[in-house]
């Protein structure tokens, strides 16, 4: 059977929410071992961020969506016996990942300098909302905060209203970043024998994220504007109404375009020099666009879908969430997963998207209840005893 890509890597998961849980589930699938950490009692906050609930349960969805394949380890941090279990844990850990607010965990001795004195060679990646350092450094913030700040809004939406993504976009991002970032601190490690502090931030990442629209406006100097579903590539490259449903479509170069104007029966409009070559297109994007919009309106959607595919055109129709997981594509990647839980039965989950050839992504376990591994972890991992762990359990510290 072949083996996982980071077996043998043990990840202390001290993070909550959404952008931290989701690079530490990654590093889960991918193989590592994840212990997350949690509060006794309460747990992650996205524990209660419902409905909807998991069936039969009080855990929010929202937590499932970022927690599988990880053991639950339930201690109280703000105590020094908790503190002393956290230590014995990242003693014996390849990586932690942390949120809380900059400076949160140095008051309990947790924080990098302390815990790499212990174990020089874990890499230590907290991800916060403004970095580690700065004017903002000690201020919370949440997605939608970084959306706004970071420029994100001003490019999203339509030209009279800025406009948030509709998923955590920054969260997301920074959860890709911050697994890369580890990845690549691991690979430093196994080189040098020295683990090291990463600083993540998700202002930074919303930031870094406008990639080619942040570009165009440190070359030209120009604000882009927010066109609503209109991209700003090769026109056509929006979403159009059909005569029934709408579709988003794409023609990015030349020949994309004289297939569309053959399928549409329009090879005219490839012939007019205003519209004959990309760089024309956009000059002219006011007057093309309502031409094509006109166009779009005179078939269904499903008969243009067809004929755009036989043209070798790029479009595709806009699904609402039953269409995405009924499409036969989605089916045959098997995007979705179902594993069994112990209270909700048949728990579905979203696979992860990674096709490795030689450590494929194959396990995958339900997202753990409250404290449920804390007995054998801190049994296994910390070295307690059964009589040490009932003694923690009896003072509230696990």
């Amino acid at each position: 059977m072949p083996s996982t890509a980071l077996a043998g890597i043990r990840v202390l998961d001290l993070s909550r929410i959404l952008a931290a849980p989701l690079a530490t589930q990654l590093l889960a699938d991918l193989g590592a071992e994840v212990i997350k950490v949690e509060r006794p009692g309460a747990g992650d906050d996205s524990r209660t961020y419902g409905p909807p609930f998991a069936p039969g349960t009080d855990t929010a969805a929202f937590y499932l969506s970022c927690n599988r394949n990880k053991r639950s380890v339930t201690v109280n941090h703000a105590t020094a016996e908790g503190q002393e279990v956290i230590r014995a844990l990242a003693a014996r850990s390849d990586v932690l990942v942390e949120n809380f607010r900059t400076g949160t965990l140095a008051k309990y001795g947790l924080d990098a300098e302390s815990l790499r004195a212990l174990n020089p060679r874990l890499v230590y990646l907290s991800v916060t909302g403004f970095g580690q350092t700065g004017p903002y450094a000690e201020r919370p913030g949440y997605d939608g905060i970084f959306q706004a700040m970071s420029g994100m809004m001003s490019v999203s939406g339509h030209p009279e209203e800025p406009m948030k993504v509709g998923v955590s976009m920054v969260d997301i991002l920074t959860g890709l970043y911050a697994a890369t970032a580890v990845l690549a601190a691991l690979r430093h490690r196994d080189a040098t024998g020295e683990g090291q502090f990463i600083d993540l931030s998700l202002l930074d990442c919303g930031l870094a994220s406008l990639s080619h629209f942040a570009m165009n406006y440190l070359v030209s100097g120009e604000v882009p504007a927010r066109r609503g579903n209109g991209g700003y590539g090769g026109i056509p490259s929006q979403a159009f109404q059909c005569a029934d449903k709408p579709l988003f479509l794409v023609a990015g170069n030349d020949k994309q375009f004289a297939a569309f104007c053959t399928a549409a029966d329009r090879t005219d409009l490839h012939q007019d020099p205003r519209f004959a070559t990309t760089s024309a297109r956009i000059a002219h994007r006011e007057e093309i666009l309502p031409v094509l919009e006109a166009v779009m309106r005179t078939r269904t959607r499903d008969e243009w879908l067809a004929v755009l595919d036989e043209h070798d055109v790029p479009a595709g129709p806009f699904n609402e969430m039953p269409e995405v997981f009924a499409d036969p594509q989605i089916r045959h990647r098997e995007m979705l997963v179902e594993v069994e839980d112990p209270v909700s039965g048949r728990l579905p989950l979203l696979a992860n998207p990674i096709r490795f050839a030689a450590t494929p992504v194959e396990g995958y376990s339900p997202p753990p209840a409250l404290g449920e591994h804390t007995a054998e972890v801190l049994a296994e991992v910390a070295g307690l005893t059964e009589h040490q762990i009932q003694g923690l359990r009896d003072r509230g510290i696990v």
